[in-house]
């Protein structure tokens, strides 16, 4: 029975070619979609999960809030980790990880710069799961001055074979440091990478850097049981009194354990370890996903009812003979799920065709066959039967609805309400294009305006790179006199990390007079630069002065502060003021001297507001390590040559890796970049599944209403009067679809940018525009086949039948 439903289906499908082909590639494009973004989405949700232990493991993160100020780090200080598991018998084990592991590394006549080295204990490989090519992950990390490399790290520093590297000795700076593992890379689904795991130096935990306000390492503990986590969430009150309070003063604070197979979709603090990505954006893209696929399923139910006086005829004869309802339900299905089987292996082929351009514009590594061949297959099975059997419901059961008799003479009957409902799905698919290009155009003004807005410093024709040989940092001055010497270095200055990052560290700031923090004290960003870094960047000042090379005190008593800072404090004044700033390692406090007050700049992404800032002068010479250099508008080509080449003379060994800062800013922004052009994408496909059954219903209209659009004619009606009749009602169902979208887009744009410090404002002409478009696609899709069905002979339309 099933096969001669089948067959019938089969005729079916080539005896109305045109709108089967409507209908296939309307699905098979709505599939593609669909699929592309399943195969995203399943990735942003698969991170971390490769970890054997994952639903055990947790990191901690931290939470304070006073008057002053607050914080959200996911960075906490050394002895968490050890004290947590001491005091909690729920902690299975606990690890440190600090991500200053990097080092120059050197083998025989190899040497290279390799930053995205950890330190770690050797608990990591109790907690984490990596796979151990060479060496054993018992004690790996268990003796001062090892590391275990990746497979990556390891052929790059021994060559292709590395069977034998267990033991070997590599200089890390000025430490000999012994291979005792190998390990498979990381999986590209980790919240965190490295080429290498270092063990902790001996004296690594001592003095300051042992210091409960000392907030420089992630703290990850794998837990006996994952509902632990909340009973020792609960005794962070406690847990902080006891331990940190003596240290960073009075607040609110909360103690957080973070899933670790939530970190990468649902963390968002500061001083995270990676990218993280976010859980908006899979909402987001699984809606759009699904709406787009119903916008293909419902051009199939709208063609097939509105059809169905074609079919009538055959319904009833097919009664007449003996078939029921049901007989009738399942050959609809069969034809249904047919021309979904044919538009899914249609899918299957795109989607293999397009998943490079795709992964390069989301920075992903998918394939089509990444859950394993023969899951995939049957995924494509059910979902084309699932997809099928949802397409086929309403066709099925309206079609087999009608009376024998009534069919037989042609009649359908009353169908205003299935008028009504094929409008309804005409309008949904509208709303939901206009609400995409709504959220298309606002995404790209956010990103235009992160691309134009004043940072409150000049970023053109400024780059930055680090200095990694710190013999070069001492000489840094003689550096900088050398690179002037070129007319197109208009000015060079030194700061202690580069801007537009994210990553400027933190600290204390106007302590009480015991130097611990009181309710007035912020948190503030600590930037140490030199005297030539404010002109460098052109950073206007708003009151005072910046340091002077002839000013010798300002080297340990002066610096400069924001103003934000000095808002949030509620000074009228700020400069000449003397605050305290901490306290050494004998418990003096130390004070400083406000000197001058610089107007706001940006040091972080668009995401994140202008935070309090301190800058002082850099004291020793290791803190020497981020070059400014700003380039006149003359051959850039040229000047990045003299740089290397004047470099060159004070490192032979390191070539500086060049950074505009223009493109560190755009850097931060990558995500929302990619994300906004494969929403773009995915609106333009949508518009077009929609146009293409518009199309169709139009090109159906017309060729039911030949023999009157034949009989105006002869009256007299002209083209663009045939035009109008043909397309009045459909795009009275367009601008019903604007007024439903609006709401809908404004509501759910304005929720996106909240997202964002400093952000646009939601204009009208937005929505006006995303109305004009969508009505102008659609006019021109129905007219199209308007004016082809006004164009025709009217003698060969009055032909009789």
């Amino acid at each position: 029975m099933i096969k001669s439903y089948l067959k019938i289906a089969w005729r079916n499908l080539l005896k109305h070619r045109a709108f089967s082909f409507i209908n296939i590639i309307g699905l098979a494009l709505g599939i593609t979609a669909f699929g592309l973004i399943a195969l995203y989405v399943t990735d942003e949700w698969s991170y971390d999960k490769y970890n054997t232990k994952a639903d055990r493991i947790f990191r901690v993160v931290q939470h304070g809030q006073w008057q002053g100020g607050k914080f959200d780090i996911a960075v906490t200080s050394p002895p968490y980790a050890p004290t947590l598991k001491s005091e909690f018998p729920q902690v299975a084990d606990a690890c440190r990880i600090d991500a200053e592991g990097g080092s120059k590394i050197v083998y025989g006549n190899k040497s290279l710069e390799e930053g995205n080295m950890l330190f770690t204990d050797n608990s990591i490989f109790n907690i984490f799961t990596y796979q151990f090519l060479q060496g054993d992950a018992a004690d790996a990390l268990a003796k001062p001055n090892s590391i275990v490399l990746t497979e990556t790290l390891a052929k790059k520093i021994f060559g292709d074979d590395i069977s034998s590297v267990v033991g070997k000795t590599l200089q890390l700076g000025d430490n000999p440091t012994q291979v005792t593992g190998v390990i498979a890379d990381v999986p590209v689904n980790s919240h965190f990478s490295f080429k290498a795991l270092r063990s902790f130096p001996t004296d690594y935990f001592t003095g300051y850097n042992n210091n409960w306000g000392n907030s420089n390492m992630y703290t990850y503990l794998l837990l006996k049981n994952a509902a632990d986590s909340k009973q020792i969430e609960a005794s962070g009150e406690s847990f902080f009194n006891k331990h940190i309070k003596n240290d960073l003063g009075a607040m609110k604070f909360t103690l957080e354990l973070q899933p670790l197979k939530d970190i990468h979709l649902r963390s968002n603090l500061s001083y995270e370890l990676g990218t993280n990505g976010n859980i908006t954006y899979v909402y987001v893209f699984s809606i759009t996903a699904i709406l787009i696929l119903v916008i293909a399923i419902i051009n199939y139910v709208n063609l097939t009812t509105a059809r169905s006086s074609v079919r009538i005829k055959e319904i009833g004869v097919r009664k007449v003979i003996g078939s029921d309802r049901g007989q009738l339900v399942t050959m609809f299905f069969a034809e249904c799920v047919l021309l979904t089987v044919i538009s899914t292996i249609i899918a299957a082929v795109l989607i293999q065709l397009i998943l490079p351009y795709f992964n390069q514009l989301s920075g992903k590594t998918l394939t089509l066959f990444q859950f394993g061949k023969y899951q995939t297959i049957g995924l494509f099975i059910g979902f084309s039967i699932v997809t099928g059997v949802l397409s086929g419901i309403y066709p099925a059961l309206f079609l087999s609805g009608f009376k024998t008799i009534p069919a037989m003479k042609g009649q359908m009957g009353n169908q205003l309400a299935t008028i009504f409902f094929r409008k309804s799905l005409v309008v949904f698919q509208f709303v939901v294009t206009i609400v995409l290009i709504v959220g298309s155009c606002i995404i790209y003004q956010q990103l235009n305006y992160f691309q134009s807005k004043d940072l409150g410093f000049n970023k053109a024709q400024t780059l930055t790179f680090h200095i990694n040989n710190h013999d070069v940092r001492g000489r840094v001055d003689a550096l900088k006199q050398a690179l002037l010497q070129n007319p197109h270095i208009e000015a060079v200055g030194v700061a202690g990390n580069p801007i537009g990052n994210n990553n400027i560290g933190g600290g204390d700031f106007n302590l009480g007079p015991d130097g611990k923090p009181t309710a007035d004290s912020k948190i503030v960003q600590n930037l140490q630069i030199d005297e030539d870094f404010v002109p460098a960047l052109q950073i206007r000042m708003a009151a005072g002065r910046n340091f002077s090379k002839a000013v010798t005190s300002d080297v340990n008593d002066a610096i400069i502060v924001n103003e934000t800072l000095v808002k949030e404090l509620g000074w009228k004044e700020a400069v000449g003021r003397v605050v305290r700033t901490g306290v050494d390692e004998k418990g003096k406090v130390l004070s400083r001297t406000i000197v001058g007050v610089v107007k706001d700049f940006n040091t972080y992404s668009l995401q994140h507001k202008i935070a309090p800032m301190v800058m002082e002068l850099t004291v020793e010479a290791k803190d020497k390590d981020n070059l400014y250099i700003r380039i006149g508008k003359g051959d850039v080509k040229e000047s990045l040559s003299y740089i290397n080449k004047v470099y060159a003379d004070f490192d032979i060994e390191n070539k500086p890796e060049f950074h505009f800062l223009d493109q560190n800013f755009a850097a931060q922004y990558q995500t929302e970049q990619k994300q906004g052009t494969i929403l773009l994408i995915f609106t333009i496909l949508a518009i077009s599944i929609a146009c293409l059954g518009l199309f169709g219903l139009v090109t159906f209209t017309a060729s039911q209403r030949v023999k009157e659009i034949g009989i105006r004619k002869v009256l007299g009606a002209s083209v663009s009067n045939i035009v109008s009749l043909l397309s009045a009602d459909l795009m009275r169902l367009v601008g019903i679809a604007i007024i439903i979208s609006i709401p809908i887009a404004w509501f759910a744009m304005d929720k996106w940018l909240q997202d964002f410090a400093y952000k646009i404002n939601i204009q009208w002409w937005v929505f006006l525009l995303a109305g004009v478009v969508a009505s102008v696609i659609a006019l021109v899709t129905v007219s199209t086949q308007s004016i082809r069905a006004a164009l025709a002979n009217p003698a060969k339309s009055l032909k009789s039948e």
